[in-house]
């Protein structure tokens, strides 16, 4: 019997058509089992360090495994696969595989630990990645759509309100627009990643947040505190908190704050140069009781101060057995958030399509109907508003998620989340990549957009024709209904005839419209010279259009000006 093929079963589009590499690597079984290992090793360094029965060279030998190119090998994730269909217990099976691995670690791997230790925390860390992807794509795609708007800032177009003819913009003021919402959209990602630590991870809380397990193993709450500062610090690759703990390092921390407190008691003290007994006695006392505290507790209750300060600033304030599934919510709602604004600018793209006026790229050799040969079909944005879509459904899940975890928790969100995280990251990340290839390739077609707006430019002018007979005497509410009534007349010569638009000529024929001089009733003639300019009706389009621009499209380019220049090809897969 021949091997089983991959066309022998089902694959998710997510991964053959539309994310990107990048993407997929992140939500790999590879990357996932790595940050588990990178997980219990940091955990058994922290707690070698704290004097637990986890020696040096266990210590080394799981490291070895760990950190060595590529990380976990297809052997021993087949091996996982084996236990797991034994013990049907993910972690405990990749417990086991590594333990076979490191025969001498094998005995302190997971020691104190609950699942959700290594799940939840390496969750957190995938997500802090994905997001920071996004974030890069997503100012890629603001500035693509900014260079766009810059080129036609000053190309006049029909605006639409209801999808009806309104007020004219330029082709560039209504593409920023599109980027301007997506900047929104890149602030809110951004508020998940800019953290001063990142994104909260969950942190060593054992079974069900308590801590429990390694209260029992280190003794004490601030020896728990040092214990879980110091896996964060290996966890996260950020030496310098371990050098805070350095017996030096707290000396002078403890020193320089001693210091700061006497000098302010100094100040303030009887006799000191701002004394004041109906003011300051209180702050004085409680600065006299710090000081005091702070020698009593000397070097150790420095390090206690330090790790609780790096706990708080790092990971939940509380947890049950996960991290508070209402995260996934807000991450998830804020994807949706991104996906609609996709999937409106796609959206935007595919009308003006079929007024002929823009096009997305289209390849010499593509086809874009199997029937009709003449068809250009703008399927990129098509494909954004499905995958957009696909995104924007996903949060429902977050929500009945969080909803239903019963007390400290409950299993039914793993095979949820295992679906609804991975592919709502994968699946923006392809509308992402697809928006910029469009928007990197946007064609306008001037031409079309010009006679698009002429056709209907008259009926834009009546605006400003108003004001003027206004200004020469009009009462605003009669000449309001005699254009309306030319207007409405016009149109339907339009609609019902096939016409020309003629209703200047009509205006121009009324006695309404016509100065005394002529026998009408305005102070004098109207101006029809220029009346059909375009440029005189789109406000400040252009003025906004550079503004923008230069205020966050140029800052975002420099910001970005690496990440920009090495991510990936955006070119649709297939």
């Amino acid at each position: 019997m021949s091997e089983p093929s991959a066309y022998d079963t089902y694959t998710s589009p997510l991964a053959t058509r539309n994310a990107s590499k990048q993407m997929l690597t992140l939500w790999s079984p590879r990357h996932k089992f790595n940050t588990w290992r990178r997980i219990w090793l940091a955990v058994a360094e922290a707690q070698h360090e704290m004097g637990l029965p986890v020696s040096k060279e266990q210590v080394e030998e799981l490291r070895a495994v760990v950190n060595r190119p590529g990380g976990i090998t297809d052997a021993e994730m087949k091996a996982a696969e084996k236990y797991e269909r034994e013990l049907r217990h993910d972690v405990m099976a990749h417990v086991h595989a590594l333990g076979d691995s490191c025969p001498k670690a094998k005995g302190i791997i997971h020691l104190g630990m609950t699942s959700q230790d290594v799940v939840c925390n390496a969750d957190l860390m995938t997500i802090e990645h994905a997001l920071t992807l996004i974030d890069a794509k997503l100012s890629r795609c603001i500035v693509s759509l900014g260079d766009r708007a810059t080129s036609t800032r000053s190309v006049p177009t029909l605006g639409f309100t209801h999808y009806q003819p309104a007020q004219p913009t330029t082709v560039g003021r209504r593409i920023a627009g599109w980027s301007a919402d997506l900047l929104l959209c890149k602030n809110r990602i951004c508020d998940h990643v800019l953290l001063e630590n990142g994104c909260p991870i969950r942190g060593m809380r054992g079974a069900t947040g308590t801590q429990a397990s390694f209260l029992s193993l280190l003794g004490d709450g601030a020896r728990v505190d040092r214990f879980e500062a110091t896996a964060i610090a290996h966890l996260t690759d950020r030496p310098e908190i371990l050098q805070r703990f350095l017996p030096q390092t707290l000396a002078q921390m403890l020193a320089a704050r001693m210091r700061r407190v006497s000098d302010y008691i100094e100040e303030y003290d009887v006799g000191g140069e701002h004394y004041d007994p109906t003011s300051i006695n209180d702050e004085l006392e409680r600065s006299k009781a710090q000081l005091a505290a702070l020698a009593s507790r000397g070097v150790e209750g420095e390090a206690e101060r330090v790790a609780e300060d790096i706990v708080k600033s790092s990971t939940f304030h509380l947890t049950g057995q996960t991290y508070p599934r209402v995260t996934d919510t807000f991450i998830l709602a804020d994807l949706a958030s991104t996906a609609s604004v996709l999937h409106k600018i796609a959206t935007d793209i595919r009308l003006l399509c079929n007024r002929k006026e823009i096009d997305e790229p289209f390849e010499d050799k593509q086809i874009g109907s199997s029937a009709m040969p003449y068809k250009r079909n703008p399927m990129r944005c098509e494909r954004i508003c499905g995958l957009t879509r696909f995104v924007m459904n996903l949060v429902g899940n977050a929500y009945d998620t969080a909803a239903t975890q019963w007390l400290e928790r409950t299993l039914d969100d793993s095979s949820n989340r295992r679906l609804s995280l991975p592919e709502a990251f994968l699946a923006l990340d392809g509308a992402l990549d697809l928006m910029h290839n469009v928007a990197s390739g946007l064609i306008v077609h001037e031409a079309m957009v010009r006679k698009n707006l002429m056709a209907e430019l008259p009926f834009m002018a009546t605006e400003n024709i108003l004001m003027a007979c206004v200004k020469l005497g009009g009462d605003r509410q009669a000449y309001h209904e005699h254009i309306r009534a030319h207007a409405q007349a016009a149109g339907l010569r339009v609609k019902q005839e096939g016409q020309e638009n003629d209703l200047l000529d009509r205006l121009k024929a009324d006695k309404h419209f016509w100065s005394t001089a002529r026998g009408g009733p305005l102070t004098a003639e109207l101006d029809w010279e220029g009346v059909l300019d375009p440029m005189k009706y789109v406000g400040r389009s252009v003025e906004q259009t550079e503004r923008f621009v230069t205020e966050v499209i140029e800052p975002l380019r420099e910001q970005y000006g690496e990440a920009l220049r090495t991510m990936e090809s955006n070119s649709p897969r297939v």
